[in-house]
């Protein structure tokens, strides 16, 4: 069954069976992308898996493969290798995922006022603390 892996009360699973509509662009077997009905910019575009997780650690590696070449074609076919954009991937409430279900943004950037607008507050770290994190890491890989 094509829609195995969606639920019933998720508005992008929604989307995905054509229950409520949406500007499709483009779909491959495991992967959909679609106008946002609330863009930042103009061409702002979602590219969700056909497969229902919250967190991009939950989605199967078959459906992430699909996803990422389906967002290049869509950025290329946006005209956005001749300008600036954004692809950005959001978990959980605190990192501003709005909708619970792994989704891709393309965002194009045509000027500073439109767009992504994001501050990035760096912080220091001491090559301890970072030998630690690499370590930690790499111990679950």
């Amino acid at each position: 069954m094509a829609n195995e892996h969606l639920i019933d009360d998720c508005i992008f699973c929604k989307i995905i069976r054509g229950e409520i509509p949406s500007h499709k662009i483009a779909e491959t077997d495991k992967a959909y992308a679609f106008l946002d009905i609330n863009p930042i910019s103009e061409g702002h575009v979602l590219v969700i898996p056909k497969y229902h997780g919250e967190f991009f650690h939950q989605i199967p590696d078959d459906y992430l493969v699909d996803i990422l070449p389906l967002a290049r074609k869509v950025a290329l076919a946006s005209g956005l290798d001749e300008g600036q954009y954004n692809l950005l991937q959001n978990n959980g409430p605190m990192a501003h995922q709005v909708v619970p279900h792994v989704h891709f943004h393309i965002i194009p950037k045509p000027n500073k006022e439109e767009g992504l607008i994001v501050g990035w507050p760096m912080k220091t770290a001491n090559q301890d603390s970072l030998k630690g994190t690499l370590t930690r890491i790499k111990e679950k890989l």
